[in-house]
């Protein structure tokens, strides 16, 4: 399939349900088809990996077409440069996560983008340092008590988080290290306590929306991480939220 048949199947799949959500997002209107992540997802095992058919997608502007090449790429074969091409052009928080967790974190050197977008005033970089930290404590077993506590330390110290898009990405990090095992929901819980008495404005904001689920974590035979008490009784695992 070349990128004019995708982009005519893309259109066969369109709904005004859909297209309704995505400019509820902030996309406009004329960059929206409307059609559902899970419509994306299939198209996207029919077509296989190419980087050069996902830059074409991606170069269309549509957000559904860029949502399905980032599924097209080929991590082996991206460079650091196309990743902040791509990057730059995100104007959306739905975008950013989906890129990071289906493309930048599953690159071996995917700490990289960590050390350098925590520090960029880019919103959307900055929401994708988080988010990649944020898949890596769910993903990654072999993460280090190094590393965690290394992130944990990024997110009290990080003062910049005035943003709407961030601050939601970071309380998103922290609880996702929290529910890692109780030793990290400890240390976790510290860090909000403590961003709550002495952080910013934004600090306090995310203390307090992770304390949320922080305080309400319970162990069950069968799970390898922590969940809520409200996952326990059916209301589903936490997922990033915009």
């Amino acid at each position: 399939m070349g990128c004019k048949e995708i982009m005519e199947e893309l259109q066969s799949r369109a709904s005004e349900k859909y297209k309704a959500n995505v400019v509820r997002m902030g996309i406009p209107e004329e960059y929206c088809i409307g059609v559902s992540t899970g419509e994306v997802r299939a198209i996207a095992k029919k077509v296989g990996k190419s980087n050069e058919l996902a830059f074409e997608l991606w170069n269309t502007g549509y957000h559904e077409a860029k949502l399905l090449a980032v599924l097209v790429f080929d991590k082996k074969h991206i460079t650091h440069a196309d990743i902040e091409t791509l990057m730059d052009e995100v104007v959306s928080w739905d975008l950013c996560d989906h890129l990071c967790k289906n493309l930048i974190a599953k690159m071996s050197d995917y700490e990289d983008f960590i050390d350098k977008w925590s520090k960029s005033a880019h919103t959307y970089k900055k929401r994708a340092a988080y988010t990649l930290i944020a898949t890596a404590a769910v993903h990654n077993k072999k993460l280090s008590v190094d590393a965690l506590d290394g992130y944990l330390e990024q997110i009290k110290g990080d003062s910049d988080i005035e943003q709407d898009q961030v601050k939601k990405a970071v309380s998103w990090t922290l609880r996702e290290i929290g529910k890692r095992d109780f030793d990290s929901n400890e240390k976790a819980l510290l860090i909000a306590h403590e961003m709550l008495h002495s952080g910013n404005k934004a600090q306090i904001w995310v203390a307090k929306d992770a304390m949320k689920e922080l305080e309400h974590l319970v162990k069950v035979e069968g799970r390898t991480r922590l969940i809520s008490t409200k996952t326990q009784m059916g209301a589903g695992d936490c997922v990033a939220v915009e």
